[in-house]
């Protein structure tokens, strides 16, 4: 690895993280500071929802400008969420009248997440040649997941011992960090001649479906993003009240999601060349359904961990084998596009997964969200092993 690859990663690695210490920061400060489930899943929602429309046209300027350009731009929205925050805590006495200013902020990280998710994909393909973007491509999602994982970590210790400024200001540090390591990355624009918005939207649809593999990787990104709302949003609540554990302990609770997701990303890259990549992302997300669905019976915290352990693994492998699978079947000149596609899903389905969760974890409790959820995972992944004989059959470059 070079220079530049390394100043790449590590960038990836600090924004990521940032990220997810924002949307983990709405979840938590919506529920323990405004005491409302509610007011979580709607926010969760806000910092994902966004490129449901914004991730269209994301993906065309990818295809279109240099990712890097993009990033540095998206990053800036993201430090604006994080300073609406810190400044709404700092000054705004009444917690109540706190909401709008962290719904406001959600909403800032869900534009920030339109831009920035499908640049750093985007530009993967620009930083290492052919022959090197299957190992990149699970290096990169690699630390997609550690940043996710990294996020309540870096939040428990930060209000442990300094409050949620510190928090706050974290995530600003980060994102600047991973602005300056961007500095000597140099990704190139098509120079390819535009057009209308709509019609460029239009030609990478087109693609995906005369490509049949692409497409059934996608649907099954769809639902294999199922888990990672409930787990943002019900797993805060569950480790408080079934598990009994403190702010240190819940930090501890939901971080082992990193080593997990790690984990699982790095046996994706021991069976990359050995296993059938379809089955066994079908297989990796029925078993992780399953076992998360076992959590709504569980009151023992180690068992807990052990389960969240094992699920985490699973969600790795099978993520892991899609995106390498999408970044090596993708047609170049609709890369951009397409991958917008995944990062819209990746960011989209959390989100209304994450919104319903709240509703559901409000009506029925987090033992029993947790089981309704990991139970629907179970039966998706088992219908679409039924119908989806491209992917079924797909073994992998």
């Amino acid at each position: 690895m070079t220079r530049h690859h390394i100043a790449f990663f590590l960038s990836c690695l600090a924004a990521f993280t940032a990220g997810h210490i924002v949307n983990y920061s709405v979840i938590m400060y919506a529920q323990e500071v405004l005491h409302s489930d509610l007011l979580a899943g709607i926010g969760f929602g806000l910092c994902f929802g966004p490129p449901l429309v914004l991730g269209w046209y994301a993906g065309v300027l990818c295809d279109r400008h240099s990712p890097v350009r993009i990033i540095h731009g998206a990053q800036i929205v993201f430090i604006l969420a994080a300073l609406v925050m810190a400044t709404a805590d700092a000054y705004i006495a009444d917690p109540a009248a706190r909401a709008p200013y962290l719904l406001g902020a959600a909403l800032l990280a869900g534009i920030g997440w339109s831009f920035v998710a499908p640049a750093r994909m985007t530009a993967l393909k620009h930083v290492v040649d052919a022959d090197g973007l299957r190992r990149a491509s699970l290096v990169f999602n690699l630390l997609v997941m550690l940043g996710f994982g990294l996020g309540p970590v870096a939040i428990s210790v930060c209000r442990q011992y300094l409050g949620w400024t510190a928090v706050f200001g974290l995530a600003t540090v980060l994102f600047v960090t991973g602005s300056i390591l961007l500095l000597g990355v140099v990704t190139q624009p098509s120079h390819r001649s535009h057009r209308p918005v709509v019609t460029e939207i239009l030609e990478g649809l087109r693609a995906v479906r005369a490509n049949p593999l692409i497409a059934q990787l996608l649907v099954t990104a769809i639902f294999g993003y199922m888990l990672m709302g409930p787990m943002q949003v019900i797993l805060p609540k569950l480790a408080r009240t079934t598990l009994g554990l403190g702010e240190l302990g819940r930090g501890a609770f939901l971080g082992t999601l990193a080593p997990a997701l790690i984990a699982g990303g790095i046996i994706a890259m021991l069976i990359v060349k050995r296993l059938p990549h379809g089955k066994t992302i079908f297989i990796a997300s029925a078993s992780s359904g399953l076992l998360f669905a076992l959590m709504g019976n569980v009151g023992t915290p180690l068992v807990a961990v052990a389960l969240l352990a094992c699920v985490g693994m699973l969600g790795g492998i099978a993520i892991s084998l899609i995106v390498t699978g999408i970044q090596e079947n993708v047609e170049e000149n609709v890369r951009g596009r397409v991958l917008s596609m995944y990062t819209i899903i990746s960011q989209v389905m959390p989100a209304i997964s994450g919104m319903s969760a709240g509703v559901l974890t409000h009506v029925t409790g987090a033992q029993h969200a947790v089981m309704i959820c990991g139970s629907a995972l179970v039966i998706f992944a088992l219908f679409n092993l039924c119908w989806m004989h491209r992917l079924r059959h797909y073994q992998g470059q």
